[in-house]
C-alpha cells in the first residue's frame, strides 16, 4: 500500500488490544487521514513519513476515564485528609485561583503531563469547561469534557439556568475549539451536590442533545450514608430514578456499589471509572472490580485529579489496580492483559468510543504510543503484558500520536514550549502561596 501519510515500521512488538489481544512481532502500521488503514508485516508499506520502531513496542494510547486536569495547579495541596476534608481544603484554594485563565493553564499542564506519560484520551470534569477544553486541546490530546453542574452558585458564579444554557450550546463550543473529535458530555458533580429534580433536567437535556453523562458516585461510605439519609436511597438508585442512566453514563469511582446498584448499572449499559490511587490515598476504600466485571459491568481506569492522586500517571494506576486485584482475589486469578485492557479498549467502551479508539485495528483513529524497550528494567521480555503492567512506566514513552499527528517526539511536546508553561504556572501560584503562607 502506497501514498500513506505515515508508516510506523519495523515495530518489534505491536500490542493491539483487539478482541484476541494479539501481540504482533516485526510489524508495520499504515496511517492515512488520521486513521489506521493497514497493519501488516514490516517493510511492506510506504508513506510520506516513516517512523522506525525497531526496538520499540507500539500500543494503543492509554485512556484516563476520570480526572480533573486543572487541579494540576493544586498538586500536593490537600495532604493527610479524607475525601470530605480534601474537598474543604481544595474548594478554599480554588476560590482564590481558579479563573478561566488559570483553568486553561492547569488543563494545559495536566494534558501535557498526560501525553508525556502515554495517555492520549482523557475525560476531564472541571469548572470553566470551555477554558479547560481550549487549554488541553492545545497540547493535541483527545480531551473530553462538558458543562459542570451544581445546585448552588459555584466558584464560577453560575446559577442553574445559566448552566443549562451553556450545556445547550456545548456542541458549538467543541466545534469552535477544534482538536481531535470528542463526544459531548454533561457533568453533574454528584448526587450530594445536584438534587434529584435537577438531575431529571440533566437527564432530559442529555437525551435532547445526544450527550453522555459523567458523575461522581459512591466514592466513600460517608457519601453513601449521607445520600441515604437525605433521599432514602443509594446514589445509583437516584441516577436510575431520575433518568440519568437512560443516557450513556460513566461513574467516577463507584467504590461502594451494592448488588442492586450493580444490576441497575449493567442493565443501563453504564460503566465505572476505577481510581485506585486516589481512593487509597483518601481512605475511600477499594472497589471490588472482580465482582463488577463478573457481573458484566464495564470497568475502566482513571487517575482522578492531581490534588488527590498527585499525578496523572496511568501506568501507576494500571500497576496499582493489578496489585489490588491480586491481593483481593488471589494472584492466580490475575490476568495482566485484562488489566491493560481496562486502560485501553475497555476504557474506550466506558466512554462509548470503542468503535474509534482503544485498540490498534484498521479503521480506528491512530492514537498510538511508542515504548522504548532497550532499558534495564524492561529486559528480558518473557511476557509482554506482564512487562506493560508491572514494569513499564511513563519514562519509557518516547513518541505519541493522536489522530495520526505526532504530539510527542523523543519525549518532548511538538506543540507546547514547556519552559514558557513552567514560568506561567509559577506566576499563577504566587497568589495562592501569598494568601495561605504569607
Amino acid at each position: 500500500m502506497n501514498n500513506l501519510d505515515l508508516v510506523i515500521d519495523n515495530a518489534t512488538y505491536v500490542v493491539t488490544s483487539d478482541s484476541q489481544d494479539r501481540v504482533l512481532r516485526d510489524y508495520a502500521i499504515g496511517i492515512l487521514d488520521k486513521k489506521i488503514v493497514a497493519i501488516q508485516s514490516a517493510r511492506t508499506l510506504k508513506g510520506a513519513t516513516t517512523y522506525d520502531a525497531k526496538g520499540k513496542l507500539i500500543a494503543p494510547g492509554l485512556i484516563n476515564t476520570h480526572t480533573h486536569l486543572a487541579m494540576s495547579l493544586l498538586r500536593g495541596w490537600a495532604e493527610g485528609v479524607s475525601l470530605q476534608g480534601f474537598l474543604e481544603r481544595v474548594w478554599a484554594a480554588e476560590s482564590l485561583i481558579m479563573n478561566p485563565r488559570n483553568v486553561a493553564l492547569g488543563s494545559q499542564l495536566g494534558a501535557l503531563e498526560s501525553l508525556l506519560a502515554g495517555t492520549t484520551t482523557t475525560l476531564d470534569m472541571y469548572l470553566y469547561p470551555d477554558a479547560a477544553h481550549k487549554g488541553a486541546a492545545s497540547t493535541g490530546i483527545r480531551h473530553i469534557t462538558g458543562p459542570l453542574f451544581f445546585d448552588f452558585t459555584g466558584l464560577d458564579g453560575l446559577g442553574w439556568e445559566m448552566r443549562l444554557e451553556i450545556a445547550k450550546k456545548w456542541q458549538q463550543v467543541l466545534q469552535e475549539v477544534g482538536g481531535p473529535d470528542v463526544p459531548a458530555y454533561l457533568m453533574p458533580h454528584s448526587t450530594y451536590t445536584v438534587s434529584p429534580d435537577h438531575l431529571v433536567e440533566i437527564g432530559k437535556l442529555a437525551k435532547e442533545i445526544g450527550a453522555s453523562i459523567s458523575i461522581h458516585v459512591s466514592e466513600n461510605l460517608r457519601e453513601n450514608d449521607d445520600v441515604q439519609k437525605r433521599f432514602g436511597k443509594s446514589p445509583t438508585a437516584i441516577l436510575k430514578e431520575t433518568g440519568i442512566l437512560e443516557s450513556h453514563t460513566l461513574l467516577g469511582h463507584g467504590v461502594h456499589l451494592s448488588d442492586e446498584d450493580i444490576e441497575s448499572l449493567v442493565g443501563a449499559g453504564a460503566a465505572v471509572a476505577h481510581c485506585p490511587g486516589s481512593n487509597l490515598k483518601l481512605g475511600s476504600g477499594i472497589a471490588d472490580i472482580k465482582k463488577y466485571r463478573d457481573s458484566k459491568l464495564c470497568v475502566a481506569l482513571g487517575t482522578d485529579g492531581c490534588s488527590s492522586s498527585n499525578d496523572l500517571d496511568m501506568w501507576a494506576v494500571i500497576r496499582m489496580a493489578a496489585n489490588l486485584y491480586a491481593q483481593s482475589n488471589g494472584p492466580e486469578n490475575l490476568r495482566a492483559n485484562q488489566i491493560f485492557r481496562m486502560a485501553t479498549i475497555e476504557a474506550a467502551r466506558a466512554l462509548g468510543l470503542e468503535s474509534s479508539i482503544g485498540s490498534i485495528e484498521v479503521g480506528k483513529s491512530a492514537d498510538l504510543i511508542s515504548i522504548e524497550l532497550n532499558k534495564a528494567h524492561l529486559i528480558p521480555l518473557h511476557d509482554t503484558f506482564a512487562q506493560l503492567v508491572f514494569a513499564a512506566g511513563r519514562g519509557d514513552i518516547s513518541d505519541v500520536w493522536v489522530d495520526g499527528k505526532q504530539v510527542i517526539a523523543n519525549g518532548k511536546s511538538t506543540l507546547i514550549a514547556f519552559c514558557q508553561l513552567s514560568k506561567e504556572v509559577e506566576a499563577a501560584m504566587q497568589t495562592l502561596r501569598k494568601e495561605f503562607h504569607g
